[in-house]
């Protein structure tokens, strides 16, 4: 996980090669979703069903 002073923060991650992560900006609370396969990949905001940005009001680590 990533460390309180570091402006992005991962909070899912699945597979290895064929990867896909959700992290948060926690400055702005924006909610990103990131794929990565093999040498390509890409990152977008997260919407919601009306085309919104999923923003995370507070973010805690454990």
């Amino acid at each position: 996980m990533a460390k309180r002073d570091e402006r992005f923060a991962k909070i899912y991650s699945q597979g290895m090669v064929t990867l896909s992560e959700i992290w948060v900006d926690r400055k702005t609370g924006v909610n990103y979703f990131f794929h990565k396969d093999g040498n390509a990949g890409g990152m977008t905001p997260l919407l919601d069903r009306d085309g919104k940005p999923i923003i995370t009001t507070v973010y805690d680590e454990e």
